[in-house]
């Protein structure tokens, strides 16, 4: 019994017309004498194909459970009805480790998610797969075989904006996936213009008569980008925030809304609830966040139900090759395998070993079902210089110094006269430039008392950073050097690279040639003061403004060290705004008063005369 030579023996003697005895009356023998009897029938369902597994030892079936089982286990030995253990073909256990890898067993049967369309033709002799399974494998293979064949679909005639032609092509790709109900994600450079493409997409759905609710779940720091992006380019979309203490908590109302919008945190807490709907789409923004699948982000979204799935990042793969499988294990279910399978067969060859091939075999599985355009590809549609704003949510303790120190400087004003708050002005201007320190951090106050250094800045600015330092060069320009201070001392935990330059920086042209010429160096900080004018950065292509103000010219010299001649990249401009802040009235203040903000001459003190009582009322309201 040390070997399985009686397998072939006894079948040969079977069909000689041979009985054979005793076999399992021999001492610590459970072997079944039959050789195994293996048919496989690959079919059509409706999202899946299914496979079916027939094994016979004798008269005996093999379950499909235990079958499995003893594949996990690496066992060449199967449990048997009647108690006896089959013994599998060697052919046939790295035939079946392979199906029960790409698909998941449902009852008797192993389903293969259609996404995986490449793999059946990998896996299964072509004489196993129906007449339908064939068709429908040639006809995928087709179609994603080429992006450039992908339909044009109309841009909805209720986006409030011009899309670029990279933006119509990853709207078309969007539909094109929507019709084979494929996820996938969209992994374009920050600046390109991601969530004007979903928005746009979800504005299409609109012509599938899709009826449920959109799911998109966001990094805190990017709930009021979303809000101010579909209020500004798709106001016609009914939207519901579930966000902060007194948020909706439960999903009875959710077929009112097309947008349903919720930031990690929350949903972490409202998983109960938001599981129970079956959404059309759900979008994970900044989808990094679910790399790992051990995460309790990775869980929770597992848990969501919807039609279909995409995920939204401007770096895909952070840190090695295993990044991408979390995220795509999300979007596009079945399409990787199993995260152990991942690791053994693509990420650790690739990661450890550079190994060309596997990696060539992964680009081209998850290649249909990645959208990505850096910068550099789409540059001749861009503008030289690209300006967004990305709004911090304080947190509360930060928030609750915030609104008492507005609250004392609007009794304040109240108090007075408006013909005495020209007296004031300095008073005033003091009052403003503590606000604006604590939108930054409330460690900035120069007071006897400290409040802690809570930055919800800070926290953005950081993700920010490590998601964009590996590929770009970066600026972060801030008005008050103690915050530069704080933003140097997180680097530093983080040991990433930076230079710094402040009024007491004395060999500026060093700091200035270590940033350009220096690779290992990612990130500069400047102060306002000191670097808004004479420095040429063109190394850069990233610009943050800590603390944006009302004079616009001045931070466009601060944009400018890097958005200059002999610059070659596309620069994009981030704002980082505190909402419900004093800095978000200013930037409104700004739209509706063009001349206040185009004026260069004006200082400070002059702008603060040229407000009226009521203005000020509401800046620290």
């Amino acid at each position: 019994l040390d070997e399985d030579w009686f397998l072939e023996a006894f079948d040969e003697w079977q069909k000689q017309g041979i009985i054979i005895l005793g076999f399992n009356d021999l001492k610590n023998n459970q072997l079944n004498p039959n050789k195994a009897k293996v048919s496989v029938l690959v079919s059509s369902g409706v999202d899946w194909f299914d496979t079916r597994v027939d094994v016979y030892y004798g008269k005996q079936k093999v379950s499909l459970k235990y079958l499995h089982k003893s594949i996990r286990n690496k066992s060449k030995f199967v449990q048997l009805g009647d108690g006896t253990q089959g013994i599998l073909p060697q052919e046939w256990i790295d035939k079946f480790a392979k199906y029960f890898k790409s698909g998941e067993v449902v009852g008797e049967s192993l389903r293969t998610p259609k996404i995986s369309f490449a793999s059946i033709t990998e896996m299964y002799e072509a004489e196993l797969l129906t007449d339908e399974v064939k068709e429908q494998v040639a006809f995928y293979q087709e179609k994603i075989a080429r992006f450039d064949s992908i339909q044009s679909v109309e841009v909805p005639t209720d986006l409030k904006t011009t899309l670029r032609e990279y933006q119509k092509q990853g709207l078309n790709w969007l539909n094109f996936l929507d019709d084979f109900n494929f996820g996938g994600c969209l992994a374009d450079d920050m600046g390109l213009g991601k969530t004007i493409q979903v928005i746009a997409f979800i504005l299409s759905q609109r012509t599938k008569n899709r009826q449920q609710a959109n799911l998109v779940v966001v990094p805190t720091s990017l709930i009021f980008n979303w809000e101010a992006e579909v209020a500004k380019f798709a106001p016609s979309l009914n939207m519901l925030t579930i966000y902060g203490a007194n948020r909706l908590k439960d999903q009875h109302t959710f077929d009112a809304y097309e947008i349903i919008l919720t930031s990690y945190g929350t949903l972490l807490s409202d998983i109960r609830f938001m599981k129970e709907y079956r959404f059309n789409y759900i979008f994970l923004d900044e989808s990094q966040s679910i790399k790992n699948p051990e995460s309790q982000r990775f869980k929770a979204v597992r848990l969501l139900q919807s039609r279909n799935k995409i995920v939204l990042t401007g770096t895909p793969i952070e840190n090695n090759t295993l990044d991408i499988y979390g995220q795509l294990a999300f979007a596009c279910p079945g399409l990787l395998g199993s995260k152990q399978h991942f690791k053994d067969h693509y990420s650790t060859p690739i990661d450890k070993f550079k190994d060309k091939k596997r990696a060539a075999e992964l680009q081209k599985k998850i290649n249909p079902f990645i959208l990505r355009r850096t910068k550099d590809q789409v540059a001749t549609e861009l503008p030289d210089k690209t300006e967004m704003v990305v709004y911090c949510e304080m947190g509360p303790e930060q928030r609750k110094i915030y609104n008492a120190y507005a609250k004392e400087f609007r009794n304040f004003l109240l108090s007075k006269p408006e013909d005495e708050l020209s007296r004031h002005s300095m008073h005033v201007l003091k009052a403003l430039t503590q606000l604006r320190q604590i939108c930054d951090s409330p460690a900035l106050l120069n007071n006897d008392t400290f409040y802690g250094d809570s930055s919800a800045k800070i926290d953005a600015l950081m993700e920010q950073i490590e998601s964009k330092a590996y590929h770009h060069k970066i600026l972060v320009f801030s008005q008050f050097v103690s915050m530069l201070d704080l933003i140097k001392k997180e680097l530093e935990a983080r040991d990433i690279a930076f230079e710094y330059l402040s009024g007491q920086t004395r060999n500026r042209a060093a700091r200035v040639a270590q940033f350009q010429h220096n690779s290992a160096v990612r990130v500069f900080l400047i102060s306002l003061k000191a670097g808004g004018t004479g420095l040429n950065l063109t190394e850069a292509d990233y610009v943050y403004l800590v603390d944006p103000w009302w004079n616009p010219a001045v931070e466009n010299q601060a944009i400018d060290r890097c958005y200059r001649i002999g610059q070659k990249k596309n620069v994009v401009a981030v704002r980082l705004i505190c909402p419900d802040t004093i800095e978000e009235k200013i930037m409104n203040m700004q739209e509706s008063k063009q001349a206040l903000a185009k004026d260069l001459i004006k200082t400070e003190s002059s702008v603060i005369h040229s407000f009226s009582k009521a203005d000020l009322i509401n800046l620290f309201g």
